[in-house]
């Protein structure tokens, strides 16, 4: 406490001692002028240096002053362009945003006009089971909409799913890559029928596996469109899968396998259609519940 006290007088007298200077100055500059002889050289000496140094120090001061003021002005300007920036960079994303959303539904449009035989409705994903790929999701459609299960999933090019599950407000889907998916297939220029099966472990090399095809004389090669088959039970007729990219004959000489490219992309998918009557409603084989 002592010692702050000592401090506190001593910057007292500092304060004391600079405005006594100051006068001192201010007496010595107006009596410059009028004093003549060895008071004149004295004054040359003393007066006219200080004066020097008292109007540098100020100069120095008010150039401190300008560019402290310059300084706070430009930090107000760059705060005001990150501002500026940062609405741009929102505004850049929600156009971004909007531009993949349009592409994603003229997708879907053009999905709509290839299927138009098929009434649709469209679905957004909600919910996906854990891992990379779509293999089975949640959709925002269900009973009230009109969703039942064993209606067919299409998005992209071509077929997701299935319907498995609905609630009133929401649908479960398994798509064609799950474990436990099987779809009646067919080579769309042969009529060449097959068994495509879901395998997570394969579609990391972004392919699928048919298998089932008769070994004959009809050519299938590398590049055709295999689609839902006439023969499949639950799978609406002539939905593109994929395409061809490996065949080859089996072992036992009667049937052919291979892969395929799936024409979706199962770790992307947003919004979907819905096909609105199951395969058996447009076969007439439904049986009504009693």
């Amino acid at each position: 406490m002592k010692k702050k006290n000592q401090t506190s007088n001593l910057n007292k007298y500092l304060f004391a001692g600079l405005i006594l200077a100051c006068i001192l100055l201010m007496l010595l500059s107006f009596f410059y002028s009028r004093v003549t002889g060895p008071f004149r050289i004295l004054a040359n000496i003393t007066v006219i240096p200080m004066q020097q140094g008292m109007n540098k120090v100020g100069g120095l001061l008010v150039d401190l002053s300008d560019n402290f003021a310059t300084l706070e002005e430009a930090r107000n300007e760059n705060k005001k362009l990150q501002e500026k920036i940062d609405d741009l960079m929102i505004e850049n994303n929600y156009l971004q945003e909007e531009k993949y959303e349009l592409e994603r539904l003229r997708e879907l449009y053009r999905l709509d006009q290839n299927y138009a035989e098929y009434e649709k409705v469209g679905a957004h994903v909600i919910g996906k089971d854990p891992g990379s790929w779509f293999s089975t999701f949640t959709i925002d459609k269900g009973s009230m909409d009109g969703i039942q299960k064993d209606m067919n999933v299409i998005a992209g090019s071509g077929l997701v799913g299935i319907v498995t599950q609905t609630g009133p407000t929401w649908s479960t889907v398994r798509s064609i890559i799950d474990d436990s998916s099987n779809v009646g297939g067919m080579v769309l220029s042969t009529s060449d029928t097959c068994t495509v099966r879901g395998d997570l472990s394969l579609i990391n090399e972004g392919k699928m596996r048919f298998e089932q095809m008769e070994n004959n004389d009809n050519k299938v090669e590398v590049g055709e469109q295999i689609v839902t088959s006439h023969i499949s039970d639950k799978y609406v007729q002539g939905i593109l899968i994929g395409y061809v990219s490996e065949v080859q004959v089996d072992a036992n000489n009667l049937t052919r396998s291979g892969y395929i490219t799936p024409v979706v992309d199962f770790k992307k998918l947003q919004e979907v259609l819905v096909i609105t009557k199951t395969k058996a409603q447009m076969t007439g084989t439904d049986t009504p519940a009693e």
